[in-house]
């Protein structure tokens, strides 16, 4: 077999970090490197990629052009799990892809399944992206992973898993907690990818992740039943998260470096997008011409809801961001 030369940027967030461990898993497909930038090739995050094996490619995404086509030579995909903070560099890593020769560019996608056109910020933004690599012709794979378990859970009344709670005393529940959404535990994104990355079926087509279709509902239930505790319940109606969505985005008009507000903007549009269009659905994703990564893998069992939330009461559980402080920059109201 003959490997595959992969190139990933953001291999030391926390996507990236499950690209990372899915791909170097299958050393047999891939030969494995990262794109860094010139501020990060000393931080102990990339020193510890090297001693895992990672080769280490060094540039300045906001240099000349050439010297990104430079960057890329004899890379067969590029994966991009950059983050929300970095989406104007994929511009220039799609061009760059393009001049390189890329085989396939897997864009900075990974979230849930929404249409663009005024649901989801995030998601208007990496329309931009999507169009620039059609316009440009360039080989890519979008893929959706829906939402993670880490970040899907409410806390206990004991606080026995605070400790693996991004943020604490979360027991909303949106729109009476009926709409199903599509959950995916953040460690089987890597193996996922692995798969789908050397698929020719895959090639030049969206493909959507995932472990769990559950609604919120069945999310407290499963995890009363489990734990033997009871949770409390906040009901966030459907008016008002759309009321929420409406004056943060007012507010972002006219404040658009304030970081918190739009942090809660972004939120506001997720709670929109899942629980009240219902848009994060295999059903949805079909529609809109998502190839299901169950149906093409039925090998690879992904870790459940369930699965997830029994280590969670063994301790087992690891808090994603773990030095970022999300309650801060969550204006809940």
């Amino acid at each position: 077999m003959v490997k595959q030369h992969v190139l990933l940027l953001g291999a030391t967030g926390e996507t990236g970090g499950s690209i990372l461990n899915g791909l170097l898993a299958d050393p047999e497909s891939f030969d494995v490197a990262a794109l860094v930038r010139p501020t990060s090739a000393k931080k102990s995050q990339v020193q510890d990629l090297v001693r895992r094996g990672v080769t280490i490619r060094v540039v300045d995404l906001d240099g000349a052009l050439e010297d990104v086509v430079g960057s890329l030579a004899g890379i067969d995909v590029l994966i991009n799990a950059i983050g929300a903070g970095g989406q104007l560099a994929q511009l220039t890593l799609a061009m760059a892809a393009k001049q390189a020769g890329v085989k396939r560019f897997v864009p900075c996608a990974f979230a849930t399944v929404a249409p663009p056109g005024g649901v989801m910020q995030l998601r208007d933004a990496k329309e931009e992206i999507y169009q620039l690599i059609r316009r440009l012709y360039l080989p890519y794979t979008v893929i959706d992973v829906g939402y993670w378990h880490q970040i899907s859970f409410p806390t206990l009344p004991s606080g026995r898993i605070d400790y693996a709670a991004v943020v604490l005393n979360m027991i909303e529940i949106h729109a009476e907690g009926t709409m199903p959404t599509m959950l995916t535990d953040l460690r089987d994104i890597g193996p996922f990818v692995a798969r789908i990355i050397k698929d020719p079926r895959t090639l030049n087509k969206f493909v959507v992740a995932y472990a769990d279709v559950l609604c919120e509902n069945e999310i407290f239930a499963l995890m009363e039943e489990m734990s033997g505790e009871v949770i409390q319940r906040k009901y966030v109606p459907a008016d008002a998260i759309i009321d929420s969505r409406a004056r943060h985005m007012a507010t972002l008009k006219v404040e658009p470096d304030n970081g918190a507000v739009r942090f809660t903007s972004i939120m506001d549009d997720y709670m929109y997008s899942k629980y009240v269009r219902g848009d994060n659905t295999p059903a949805y994703a079909a529609y809109l011409g998502y190839l299901d990564a169950r149906a093409l893998y039925p090998e690879f069992r992904p870790r459940s809801f369930r699965d997830f939330f029994a280590e969670l009461l063994e301790g087992k559980g690891v808090k994603p961001y773990p030095a970022l402080d999300l309650a801060a920059l969550y204006q809940r109201e």
